[in-house]
C-alpha cells in the first residue's frame, strides 16, 4: 500500500471499562484490513455514561496514540460508539401525500415520509439518534422494502426510533472532541456490534445480539433484515466482580482477577472441595475461598442479565421466537459455561459472535470480544452513506454532532 493513498476507517467504542480503537483500510482486494487496534482502561464512566470529562479524554487520548503508532497514519476522524443506560427506542409512522410527476415516489418522497415519523413527542432532554426505516406502504400495499419508483397517493413508513440523553450525547461528544478527534457519526452500539457479527440471512429470520459490556448490556433484535427492537439492561460484568469482592470480603482489583482467571457460570461442574488461595493473587489475602461458591456468585448475576432480556423478548412476542437465536458478544461473555446458561435461561439457539466477513491485517489482535463494536464501527464506515443511510437514516438525526460540536465550539481553544 506504499505509494498511493489509502482510505482508513476508523471506530471508536467508549465503553464503561475500557476505550477501544480499530483502524481498517479497504485494500485492492475489498477486503477489510486491520492495520491498528488499541485498547486502554476507563474508570470514568458509569453505565456507558462519562463521570469524569478529564479523565476520559486522557483515556481516549492514550488509546488513540497507540492504535496511530500501530497504524502509522494520524487519526483525525472517527465513527464513535454510543450506548449506556440512557438508551431508549420506541416504534414510529410517518404519513405523507406522493409529490411525484404522476404519483411516483421519489427520493423526496422517501426523505419526507422518513422526517415525518421523526416528529414525535420527545422530551426536552433526549436526542434521536437513529430513525431506522422498517417498511413502508403504498396506498395500503404493506411490506414494501424499496418504495421508489412505485406509483400511488399516499406513503407510509414504519420505523425504529433510537434515542439518547442530550446530557450523556453532548458530555461524550467534549470527550471525544477535546482528545483531537472529530465525530463523523454517532451509532448505537447495537448496531455497529450487529454490522460485524450478524448476517443478512440472520436478520432476515430473526436473531438478536446481545452485547455484555461492563456496565450495561445491550440487546438488538432483527427480523425480515430489520431492526425490530433495541434495548440497554443496566447490568453488566462489572456487577459480577462487584459482587465477588463483597461475596469474598475482598478487594475490586482482587475479585476481577478471580473472576478472569477461576470464572465460571456453572457450579455444578466444579468439585465441592476445589479451594482458591487468594494470597497467590493479592499478597495481603490470607484466605482460601471455595470455587463452587465463587460459581454459585457469578451464576447469579448472569441468571439476572438473562431473566431482564428474557423480560426484553417477552415484550416484543420472541421469547423463544428466533430461529438464528442470540449471538453474544462483549467482555462479559468470555464466562466459563454462560453460553450453556444462556441457552437453558432464553431456550434458544446460543453463539459466540464471530466477524462475519473477510478480515487481513491484525486478525489475531481483535479476536477479543472486547473488539467487537470498535470494529464493527470502523466496518460500518466503509459502507457509502447511501448504502447506510438506506436501513439507517442518520441524516434524519438533524446533525446530532454537528450540532454537539458548535455547542462546544465556544468552550474549546
Amino acid at each position: 500500500m506504499k505509494g498511493r493513498k489509502i482510505k482508513t476507517h476508523v471506530g471508536l467504542d467508549v465503553g464503561t471499562s475500557k476505550i477501544v480503537v480499530v483502524v481498517a483500510a479497504e485494500n485492492e482486494e475489498g477486503a477489510v484490513d486491520i492495520i491498528g487496534a488499541a485498547i486502554a482502561p476507563c474508570a470514568s464512566m458509569r453505565k456507558g455514561m462519562v463521570s469524569d470529562i478529564e479523565e476520559t479524554v486522557s483515556a481516549i487520548s492514550g488509546a488513540l496514540e497507540e492504535a496511530e503508532r500501530m497504524a502509522g497514519i494520524p487519526i483525525n476522524e472517527a465513527f464513535v460508539c454510543i450506548g449506556g443506560a440512557h438508551i431508549e427506542s420506541s416504534n414510529s409512522k410517518g404519513v405523507i401525500a406522493i409529490s411525484g410527476v404522476g404519483g411516483e415516489v421519489t427520493g423526496e418522497d422517501i426523505s419526507r415520509v422518513v422526517e415525518a415519523a421523526k416528529a414525535i413527542s420527545q422530551p426536552t432532554n433526549r436526542e434521536i439518534l437513529h430513525v431506522i426505516p422498517r417498511t413502508y406502504t403504498v396506498d395500503g400495499q404493506s411490506g414494501v422494502s424499496d418504495p421508489a419508483g412505485m406509483t400511488g397517493i399516499r406513503l407510509e413508513v414504519d420505523t425504529h426510533v433510537i434515542s439518547g440523553s442530550t446530557p450523556a450525547i453532548r458530555n461524550l461528544t467534549k470527550c471525544v472532541l477535546q482528545s483531537g478527534l472529530n465525530i463523523q457519526e454517532l451509532v448505537f452500539s447495537g448496531l455497529a456490534v450487529s454490522e460485524i457479527l450478524l448476517s443478512k440471512k440472520q436478520k432476515e429470520i430473526g436473531v438478536a445480539v446481545l452485547d455484555i459490556g461492563a456496565g450495561t448490556t445491550t440487546l438488538t433484535v432483527f427480523e425480515e433484515g430489520n431492526v425490530l427492537h433495541s434495548a440497554v439492561v443496566p447490568v453488566g460484568a462489572s456487577h459480577i466482580t462487584n459482587d465477588i469482592a463483597i461475596g469474598l470480603k475482598t478487594s475490586l482489583s482482587t475479585a476481577e482477577i478471580v473472576k478472569i482467571e477461576y470464572g465460571s457460570a456453572e457450579p455444578e461442574s466444579i468439585p465441592e472441595r476445589e479451594m482458591i488461595d487468594l494470597s497467590k493473587i493479592d499478597r495481603e489475602e490470607e484466605q482460601a475461598v471455595n470455587r463452587k461458591y465463587l460459581a454459585e456468585i457469578i451464576e447469579a448475576r448472569i441468571s439476572e442479565i438473562f431473566s431482564l432480556v428474557k423480560d426484553e423478548l417477552k415484550s416484543i412476542s420472541r421469547d423463544g421466537m428466533l430461529p438464528a437465536g442470540v449471538v453474544l458478544s462483549g467482555g462479559g461473555s468470555k464466562t466459563s459455561g454462560l453460553l450453556s446458561l444462556a441457552k437453558e435461561t432464553l431456550r434458544l439457539p446460543i453463539s459466540l459472535g464471530e466477524p462475519n466477513l473477510l478480515l487481513e491485517g491484525l486478525v489475531d489482535k481483535i479476536k477479543d470480544p472486547v473488539f467487537a463494536c470498535g470494529l464493527g464501527l470502523a466496518v460500518y464506515s466503509t459502507k457509502s452513506k447511501a448504502q447506510r443511510e438506506s436501513k439507517v437514516n442518520l441524516s434524519a438525526v438533524g446533525g446530532v454532532p454537528g450540532k454537539v460540536k458548535d455547542f462546544f465550539k465556544q468552550f474549546l481553544p
